[in-house]
């Protein structure tokens, strides 16, 4: 504002000056209206130049937001997330024993774990179920133990990744950093919860494989009584003399 004072200032002084008239020259008629409507119209030019300026400071400082608000975030855990769950996924997916395929489940369920037993089912068969359910119980214990490792193993390095994007977030120059780092601590929320559902589905698995083991043991137990007891007449104790008394 001091400098367009200035300026109207040095506008005025020139136009007085210019109608100062020259040594052994003819006085001039000075005109009065036109020279304060000259002053005027140079008045409202600086006007609108200082206008201009201000307009062009507030975009140059709008473009320097803008800016800053489409700056990334120069921190990105989505790959090691996406890594992570690849290799919960991975030890899922090499469980051995009863699949987490519903259908391929059901089938092998019903061919070991039976209610019951039929007569024709020879004691080596039967043993044989045996060993398999113990099979199935090993391999899905072996399979919770590894998730809960893996499940261990992520708690440091999501640690380090909370504290990362905490800082990221708090240190944000702009709009889309803030976003992204919010994003990403939700990426990093989510996959705990995925990691939580896989290792509770396990952790139920290997419960329910060896409950179920448990009630075909009784199923085999109660077909072994049963051929061991007969469908004849029961043994009847009867007193024995040694000596013929």
């Amino acid at each position: 504002m001091k400098r367009f004072k200035r300026s109207a200032i040095a506008v005025v002084f020139a136009a007085m000056t210019a109608c100062v008239p020259e040594a052994n020259a003819q006085i001039a008629v000075i005109d009065a209206a036109n020279l304060a409507q000259n002053t005027l119209e140079a008045l409202r030019m600086l006007q609108a130049v200082n206008n201009q300026l201000v307009q062009l400071q507030n975009e140059a400082r709008m473009l320097a937001d803008n800016a800053r608000n489409l700056t990334t975030l120069p921190f990105n855990i989505v790959g090691q997330l996406q890594s992570t769950l690849a290799t919960t996924r991975d030890l899922i997916q090499q469980a051995q024993g009863i699949p987490y395929q519903l259908r391929a489940a059901q089938s092998l369920f019903n061919t070991f774990y039976p209610f019951s037993y039929a007569p024709s089912t020879s004691g080596a068969a039967m043993a044989l179920d045996s060993l398999v359910r113990w099979n199935h119980s090993l391999s899905a214990l072996q399979t919770t133990i590894g998730m809960q490792a893996q499940a261990a193993t992520n708690l440091d390095a999501d640690s380090a990744y909370l504290a990362t994007l905490v800082n990221q977030s708090q240190s944000a120059v702009g709009i889309l950093q803030a976003a992204q780092a919010t994003n990403q601590l939700l990426a990093l929320h989510s996959r705990q919860a995925i990691q939580e559902q896989q290792l509770r589905a396990t952790s139920d698995r290997s419960a329910a494989l060896e409950l179920a083991r448990t009630v075909a043991a009784e199923a085999r137990s109660r077909e072994v009584r049963r051929r061991f007891a007969g469908s004849g007449t029961p043994y009847t104790a009867q007193p024995v003399n040694f000596y013929g008394f």
